[in-house]
């Protein structure tokens, strides 16, 4: 028997490779407005961190409201339109998983259907798609995983998150759950390692962690 009963994924640079995206864009435009900052700053400072986090810290550096549908989430999804994909090897993963599966993400929701919507995965996680508007805090505060968990009724400690960020991680250790921590996108190895932290860089290894004792 699986010592998991639910496998967590985040949705940004997990399913979707959408993170390398995200985080030009975000360059682009926060040079734009007076605060440049360059892509390994951008995943430093925000990567797997809410909408609603980045817009107040944004805003407070340069001083003045920002426009976060029309300068942000609009270029993004224009971004996205053109180019998103899904993670190299995790539709077979998903495939061979034989327990249940969600999302926990820090996206909104609006921004998590309209992303896996474009790369066909909606439906297979539909009804089981949580977000940082779900919780009262984004990661690295466990909640949005703690939501998760309870929403499928499955204890903390049953629990696998697939995480990509340092946030992430971090929110998956508070969270008492088994973290594996996927190297292959923007966040590097060295920078995800914890104890008690697996760290894989081929999303089709992970089939095989999830069933070792």
């Amino acid at each position: 028997m699986s010592r998991f009963e639910l496998v967590i994924f985040d949705c940004d640079g997990v399913l979707i490779d959408s993170e390398r995206l995200a985080v030009r864009t975000e360059s682009q435009i926060l040079t734009e407005l007076g605060w440049p900052l360059s892509e390994a700053e951008v995943i430093e400072r925000f990567v797997e961190r809410s909408s609603v986090y980045m817009q107040t810290v944004i805003e407070e550096k340069i001083g003045r409201p920002v426009d976060w549908r029309n300068e942000f989430e609009r270029r993004v999804r224009e971004a996205c339109e053109r180019e998103l994909v899904p993670v190299e090897g995790v539709i077979a993963v998903l495939d061979e998983i034989a327990v249940a599966t969600c999302v926990a993400s820090s996206s909104s929701h609006q921004m998590l259907n309209f992303k896996l919507g474009l790369t066909g995965m909606s439906e297979r996680f539909e009804g089981r798609i949580f977000s940082a508007d779900d919780v009262a805090h984004g990661k690295p505060d466990p909640a949005v995983f703690l939501f998760a968990a309870a929403s499928m009724g499955v204890a903390p400690d049953r629990c696998a998150v697939i995480e990509d960020s340092v946030s992430g991680v971090a929110a998956g250790l508070a969270a008492g759950m088994t973290v594996f921590a996927y190297s292959g996108g923007v966040t590097s190895a060295q920078k995800l390692q914890r104890d008690d932290v697996t760290v894989f860089e081929s999303m089709h290894l992970l089939p095989e962690l999830l069933v070792r004792p």
